[in-house]
């Protein structure tokens, strides 16, 4: 089977990557453009290795066999049934073992020229390790900075519509960064998926061009950025975003209505903030929850809770925060490109460059 072994680097050079590991773990994180075609199902596998610990690992291998089979045979009728007699995949499975290596082998018997990855998943997940820690720091990053209600991540939308090179963090990890932040009924993907997920949207830019990136803190709800994102941009040029109070609290009512719309959870959410604030004035802030005055919760949010925080993290993260440019914005206004159209402009005119 060494023969049929090809490393990470080669994987391109294959008409499909194909993933013989459960829905499970694919889910959990995979190669860009990879097929699952699982060889067992999520209950399978946890059928033979429950055999494997309190059997023997013999029966366990005996059974195995038997599904993987059953459901490579399935996948041949199904899933591959078009494929072509020159048609070259390359399989893999968690570390280059027995599911990816069955596969391999009897695929090449059909007369494909089916390869397997060396080492597996393992692998590739190692170089994405190993690629957070230089790729980041390949790119000149402008981060937008302005606390909670600014609009940011609405002018950061607007700057990729307008043609500029754009990172959203927030996007890739389903979630707004601050502790009401989580998005209404979208789970954020694991630790592994956001790594390849931000890879691959890394590996789009170009190195001569800056890369527009909102200012975020080391985790987004549950995911952590890679330290070399956040050295190379804390260190880079900056843009201070400004809206006016009024404009702040509609953007968050707006951002947030889910929240507002559900008061039970979003005083479960002020719950949580014990211990940032004291039990008196979360209870007062749940009570303005009951009391559906939405705008004056906002409002205290942003002056008691949100601008504090901000004030705290900028001045700490931020080398160039003293000579940012400070843009002056209107996220709820209809014109939104336009004042990104105008934002490019200024700092091409400007002199914004780190010395």
């Amino acid at each position: 089977m060494k023969n049929l072994l090809v490393s990470l680097e080669h994987a391109g050079d294959f008409d499909e990557i194909i993933d013989v590991r459960t829905p499970l773990e694919f889910a959990e994180d995979h190669i860009p453009g990879a097929l699952n075609a699982p060889v067992l199902s999520n209950e399978e596998r946890v059928l033979v290795g429950t055999t494997y610990k309190q059997v023997s690992p013999f029966e366990a291998t005996r059974m195995g066999a038997a599904l993987v089979a059953r459901n490579i045979a399935h996948h041949l009728e199904t899933t591959f049934s078009d494929r072509p007699r020159n048609w070259r995949p390359l399989i893999y499975c968690w570390r280059g073992g027995k599911r990816s290596g069955s596969v391999t082998m009897l695929f090449n018997m059909i007369g494909w020229q089916a390869r397997q990855l060396e080492g597996g998943y393992k692998t590739y997940r190692r170089a994405t390790l190993d690629t957070l820690v230089t790729l980041p720091k390949a790119f000149s990053y402008i981060a937008l900075v302005g606390p909670t209600g600014s609009g940011k991540t609405r002018l950061l939308a607007a700057l990729n519509t307008a043609g500029a090179q754009t990172l959203d963090l927030e996007a890739l990890a389903a979630h707004r960064g601050s502790l009401l932040g989580a998005w209404a009924g979208v789970p954020q993907p694991s630790q592994k998926r956001f790594d390849t997920l931000l890879v691959s949207a890394l590996r789009t830019f170009d190195p001569a061009r800056p890369v527009f990136v909102e200012a975020e803190s080391r985790r987004i709800g549950s995911i952590a950025l890679p330290l070399a994102l956040l050295d190379t941009f804390h260190q880079g040029r900056c843009v201070e975003v400004i809206s006016n109070p009024e404009d702040r609290a509609a953007f968050l009512l707006h951002d947030y209505a889910h929240l507002f719309d559900d008061p039970e959870l979003l005083k479960g959410q002020l719950q949580r903030m014990i211990g940032l604030h004291s039990r008196e004035r979360i209870t007062g802030w749940q009570q303005l929850v009951d009391d559906n005055r939405r705008a004056d919760l906002a409002h205290e949010l942003i002056e008691r809770h949100y601008d504090p925080a901000y004030a705290r993290s900028s001045r700490q993260h931020f080398v160039h925060l003293a000579r940012a440019l400070q843009w002056n914005f209107r996220p709820n206004d209809a014109d939104v490109v336009d004042q990104a159209k105008a934002l490019l402009a200024e700092l091409d005119s400007s002199a914004l460059a780190v010395v």
